[in-house]
């Protein structure tokens, strides 16, 4: 009888003993991810200090959260280095400059097509200033397409030509974000669908 007392107590012992080992473990490893998702967190969060020395709260997010608006952003920046031109050679060169590194091949033949046809010697000879008004960009993620619509407006000595502008193309992810290309984004399969006149105004000699 004593000695089934006896193994009984070993036996409850052991029982309680590993209880005891694996309730402290799965203790442990709570504490443990809870504690390495609360520096997590922290390293999310950074301050800023502003012109007066006052610290901002600024908080780091997912890349992918907000890429629909870097890619709408990109396809503006894009279109509007490419078609805001003053009758300034140097400042025409800059501008294209700036927007090749936006696009691929497809900007680059368009570019060369435009020059061939003598559409920068125009701008420059009739001292057109060439602005573009984006109205509205549809991004399809999933496929990674782009329709951009945008209103053209050339104002030349003798005349003021409103112009609408539709161009589509297809958009790549870089690895990596750069001063020149700070959305890490690459326009690419670029055309025109349409540019056509839709007021033509001459102004008065007088």
């Amino acid at each position: 009888m004593i000695i089934k007392n006896i193994e009984s107590k070993v036996r409850l012992a052991t029982f309680l003993s590993a209880g005891s080992f694996f309730t402290a473990i799965i203790m442990v490893l709570i504490v443990c991810f809870f504690a390495y998702k609360q520096v997590a967190d922290a390293r999310k969060s950074v301050y800023l200090l502003d012109a007066n020395s006052v610290p901002l709260l600024a908080r780091q997010t997912d890349v992918q959260m907000n890429r629909a608006a870097e890619y709408r952003a990109h396809i503006n920046l894009f279109h509007t280095l490419f078609f805001n031109l003053t009758p300034d050679d140097k400042f025409i060169e800059y501008q294209m400059k700036q927007a090749m590194y936006l696009i691929d091949e497809s900007g680059a033949a368009q570019y060369n097509n435009l020059k061939e046809k003598g559409y920068f010697n125009s701008i420059l000879s009739s001292s057109a200033v060439l602005t573009v008004r984006t109205d509205s960009i549809y991004v399809d993620e999933a496929k990674k397409h782009f329709r951009y619509y945008g209103t053209q407006k050339i104002d030349r000595r003798s005349s003021t030509i409103i112009r609408s502008l539709i161009t589509e193309g297809y958009l790549s992810d870089l690895k990596k974000r750069s001063d020149n290309n700070p959305h890490a984004v690459l326009i690419t399969r670029w055309k025109t669908l349409e540019n056509k006149d839709l007021e033509n105004v001459q102004k008065s000699n007088f």
